[in-house]
């Protein structure tokens, strides 16, 4: 199975652990993009709503493509009562939208599994003159709140990390943007803290893709070992994440 379409399998798992975003990230791209009621809006791959209800609460016709025909569903659970809820279950790599054309569209995490190309060229198209596209994406860091229990995970990933499909999916160029014809990118960071229980945190590792393919039986003892250096280190485990969100547009 594609890595792109590993989350489909595990929604409920997904909702719950993935991480959100936080307000002043919203309002940034909210406020960047000037969405608001009569500007319309295309969500690229939602998942199950992780950067979905602050855009919607704007009054905006919101639209969204995703892949997973389980998340999909829980997506129109969630957000189907909504007269501005728009989405279809299809892979933007091939879906046809005709004549629709947005004045934003944005990524959390997932634009980077469109190869580069398809990515740029074809959100350039879509988007209307002055259109903004954004990308954002999480950076978490574990060390520095407790590095020894850091270096006690690093020697379960060393012994127990195998996953059957290698993940190669880090590597793409954000800043590549301009060479499609995008102008004025721009990075931007916003931070926050999470702080999981051992449970918790077992159950957002199993919600990383190259971690759900690693064959037993190492990966019953890799969660088991999460599990334990977690509650070892007094049933916590501190991430200082950052939120980087990338703005560009299309030319006027």
């Amino acid at each position: 199975m594609e890595f792109r379409k590993i989350f489909d399998t595990i929604p409920e798992r997904f909702d719950r652990y993935r991480p959100r975003y936080n307000t002043e990230l919203f309002e940034a791209l909210t406020g960047y993009a000037r969405i608001g009621p009569g500007k319309t809006v295309l969500e690229l791959g939602p998942g199950t709503g992780q950067a979905t209800e602050p855009v919607l609460r704007t009054g905006c016709e919101y639209h969204a493509i995703e892949l997973g025909e389980h998340l999909f569903a829980m997506m129109k659970q969630k957000y189907g009562h909504l007269p501005n809820f728009h989405i279809v279950n299809d892979d933007f790599i091939t879906h046809d939208f005709g004549d629709q054309t947005f004045d934003m569209i944005y990524s959390a995490a997932t634009i980077q599994w469109i190869p580069e190309q398809v990515a740029f060229s074809k959100t350039f198209d879509l988007l209307r003159p002055g259109g903004t596209l954004a990308m954002m994406l999480t950076k978490s860091d574990y060390k520095t709140p407790n590095e020894t229990l850091y270096a006690e995970i690093q020697k379960l990933y060393d012994k127990y990390y195998k996953p059957e499909t290698p993940y190669t999916h880090g590597s793409f160029r954000y800043d590549n943007a301009p060479a499609y014809g995008y102008v004025d990118f721009e990075r931007r960071e916003f931070h926050g803290t999470r702080e999981m229980t051992a449970e918790q945190y077992v159950g957002y590792c199993g919600t990383h893709c190259d971690h759900i393919v690693i064959p037993e039986p190492y990966k019953s003892r890799f969660f088991d070992g999460l599990r334990d250096a977690v509650l070892a280190a007094g049933d916590k485990i501190v991430f200082l994440d950052t939120y980087v969100l990338y703005l560009t547009k299309k030319p006027l």
